[in-house]
């Protein structure tokens, strides 16, 4: 078994995902947030990935766009997603 430290490249789309989504939705919802103080270093994380992977950016932006829409269409049926 092998443990890696770091998300290898295209393992770790699925925190870019989120992070997206939440962004997206964000912005819909006119909601802002607060830079804290250990973004610095999570966004270097990044940075390796989109170096290492030139459509990382398009892989994760289009899985956060469906998966925020998802969210909407959703909301605006009047689900909850417990049921």
């Amino acid at each position: 078994m092998v443990f890696f430290l770091e998300p290898r490249i295209g393992a770790g789309l699925s925190g870019y995902v989120a992070e997206l989504g939440s962004a997206f939705l964000c912005g819909d919802l006119g909601l802002s947030t607060s830079p804290r103080p250990d973004h610095a270093s999570y966004l270097a994380s990044w940075l390796k990935v989109l170096k290492a992977d030139n459509r990382a950016i398009f892989t994760a932006a289009s899985a956060a766009a469906k998966a925020a829409e998802w969210l909407e269409n959703l909301q605006q049926s009047g689900l909850s997603a417990g049921r």
